[in-house]
């Protein structure tokens, strides 16, 4: 077992463990700690605990010391440089004619190296735009391309629930999202209700995957045949998941008509169901799956 403590860099974001020493320290401080980017400035997420071997990536890089105040006040002053600084690289975007979108500047705490996180639709040659960059701010630059997921992740939003998105307020890593799982919960597979701000697939989709997958083991298929309560047959029609509700076609004196089932009701030869996606479907919403990671990391 290894001795170990959460950090993490900015509001969201990966979780990294550190070696805590004998420093005594509880969730909300803020310590000092070296990364592969140099010293960074990180908030205590996870107490000191013990953890396995194989949850640990070694060497584990130590805690230098718990935040000062005058390493608070040093924090809060990068963050007004970082304002400065990405105010400057917009407009040496503007001058050089760039076809990128900036979203974030970013400082290390020891003002050894910028960094700026932007979007654009291919790969962009800003050689021309990091020398003059340098050359303004006197320190290693970085220009770091990111997706749409991780843009949405730092700039933050509403989603559709009303509340604030998931990936900007607690969401560490992005879960693999695909359209299996918007089909297996029987959702509409109409673009507008199934992606999120940044216009890929609600991670959300993932929160409830696993009860659904478990509530359809019980449920028959839909087309498949059933045996009712009667003794007659029918055509499953439709089924209600979350209720475990089945309707299914009936004959009845020579009329066919839709009556509801629960589930322990019917008679049915269980099987695995299968997701089916039209190849029309797939070719509209393929844009949508995407498996992006957390491109603003900082190692371990």
């Amino acid at each position: 077992m290894t001795k170990v403590v959460g950090i993490r860099f900015r509001n969201v974001g990966k979780i990294y463990y550190f070696n805590p020493k004998e420093y005594k320290m509880k969730i909300g401080d803020h310590v000092i700690v070296e990364t592969a980017r140099g010293i960074e400035f990180g908030r205590v997420v996870l107490g000191p605990k013990e953890v396995g071997e194989d949850e640990v990536i070694h060497p584990l890089k130590e805690v230098l010391r718990v935040a000062t105040s005058e390493d608070e006040e040093r924090e809060k002053q990068n963050r007004q440089k970082e304002k400065e600084a990405f105010k400057i690289c917009q407009k040496k975007i503007r001058d050089h004619g760039l076809e990128m979108k900036l979203i974030d500047a970013e400082y290390t705490f020891d003002n050894n190296k910028v960094l700026f996180y932007f979007t654009a639709d291919g790969r962009i040659d800003f050689r021309q735009l990091v020398k003059d960059l340098a050359a303004i701010f006197k320190t290693r630059i970085e220009l770091r391309q990111i997706g749409v997921r991780d843009e949405t992740k730092i700039l933050g939003g509403i989603g559709i629930c009303g509340r604030c998105l998931c990936c900007h307020t607690y969401l560490s890593e992005f879960a693999p999202v695909s359209i299996k799982m918007a089909k297996e919960q029987n959702l509409s597979l109409n673009q507008t209700k199934i992606s999120g701000v940044c216009g890929r697939l609600m991670c959300c989709l993932k929160n409830e995957q696993e009860t659904y997958e478990e509530l359809n083991k019980k449920l028959p298929g839909t087309g498949d045949t059933v045996t009712l309560p009667d003794g007659l047959q029918g055509t499953v029609h439709s089924v209600n998941v979350l209720r475990q509700l089945v309707k299914v076609i009936v004959e009845v004196n020579d009329e066919k008509e839709i009556q509801e089932y629960p589930v322990e009701e019917l008679k049915f030869r269980p099987r695995k169901k299968k997701v089916k996606i039209s190849e029309k479907e797939m070719k509209e919403l393929e844009r949508l799956e995407d498996k992006e990671g957390d491109s603003k990391s900082h190692g371990k």
